[in-house]
């Protein structure tokens, strides 16, 4: 089964050597989750847009507002949160939603 994880909060230090001390943990992290990790994903801008479902579109989140994202693969939804716990988002105060995708056959 493949996992979204959706990363809420968290954030670079400041200057350049804190800033290639928090790469080198996720480098090392999603070296631990090896072939498992599907799609490491990207920080989020920030530009966000909801649409209802009367079709109005406005400014902003539905929520807490997401600062980024991974997809990984995990026999199930307890084993994918044990390696999200491992993630270094955590460390900088960040939090992680998992969530089972469905997958269509």
């Amino acid at each position: 089964m493949k996992y979204l994880l959706l990363y809420y909060g968290g954030g670079m230090p400041e200057g350049a050597a804190a800033q290639a001390r928090v790469l080198k943990q996720w480098e090392t992290w999603f070296g631990k989750v090896g072939p498992n990790m599907v799609d490491g994903g990207n920080p989020m801008s920030g530009a966000v847009n909801k649409i209802r479902a009367d079709g109005s579109i406005a400014k902003g989140p539905i929520g807490k507002r997401a600062t980024g994202y991974s997809i990984i693969e995990a026999p199930s939804l307890d084993k994918a949160t044990k390696v999200a716990k491992g993630c270094p988002i955590l460390r900088s105060g960040g939090d992680i939603a998992v969530y089972e995708t469905f997958n269509a056959m």
